[in-house]
């Protein structure tokens, strides 16, 4: 049965894709810091990691436990909502270290036995965030920006080797514990000059009709994974197929 190895797995998406993988077949290896089968299904299939993707002791650990991978799914991630003047430096070079580092680092760590093998799959999970500009995000855009270059050019040194790179661009999940995770993570002390700006910005975040769910970014990275023919970016929920649209992509 083929593997798939799926980072930060404690919530939202990542439970997501570990579900539908389950559902499909396969043996799921889902990760996170703080091990729990809390929102997972119960089967013989899947095994439950504990993984820090800033530390390369613990990508090492899970990568030895995990056996052969198949398909490493890079979804762990931290959120900021905040204008660039509420944001503590320190906080962006942790958000850097999750969202880039930790991609680059987990790719990484499974490229020599999948380029050995000369077939795997890696997906990294982005953000729609990075098709159009918008405030209070660019911490965060440009973390998933840098994905964004990463993958691209990953892709072309791994596809020498029979291995697939491509990128999924959520949209907006407020049903998902995502954004609560990043204020409580890292804080959300707007300054006051910005106050009434950032409210109205999130106020017509809330208005909007067109949402992102859990099951598009497991329909979108399925696809990923399954389709060789899928294109190298692929955006996941409504709102996500809008702005790609708007920019002038198309959803293959």
């Amino acid at each position: 049965m083929p593997r798939i190895f799926i980072t930060g797995c404690s919530s939202g998406f990542g439970q997501a894709i570990a579900t539908r993988f389950l559902e499909k077949g396969w043996v799921v290896v889902a990760t996170m810091r703080t091990p729990s089968s809390e929102g997972l299904p119960s089967s013989d299939r899947l095994r439950i990691l504990p993984l820090d993707v800033t530390r390369q002791d613990s990508i090492d650990a899970a990568i030895a436990e995990a056996g052969p991978i198949d398909v490493l799914v890079n979804n762990a991630g931290v959120g900021m909502l905040n204008v660039l003047e509420g944001v503590d430096i320190a906080k962006a070079c942790e958000l850097f270290e999750t969202n880039v580092i930790g991609t680059m680092a987990m790719s990484r760590a499974v490229m020599p036995a999948m380029r050995e093998r000369r077939a795997g799959v890696i997906v990294n999970i982005s953000s729609s965030v990075t098709l159009r500009a918008l405030p209070a995000l660019s911490i965060y855009s440009a973390s998933k920006a840098a994905v964004n270059a990463f993958s691209e050019s990953l892709a072309l040194e791994a596809a020498e080797f029979g291995v697939r790179l491509r990128t999924v661009l959520p949209g907006s999940a407020p049903k998902t514990s995502f954004g609560r995770n990043a204020v409580a993570r890292m804080g959300m002390d707007v300054p006051d000059a910005y106050g009434t700006f950032v409210d109205a910005y999130f106020q017509s975040l809330r208005s909007s009709v067109e949402k992102t769910e859990a099951s598009d970014v497991a329909d979108a990275v399925w696809r990923a994974v399954t389709d060789p023919d899928a294109p190298m970016m692929l955006p996941a929920g409504k709102d996500a197929e809008t702005l790609f649209r708007e920019s002038g992509r198309i959803a293959g």
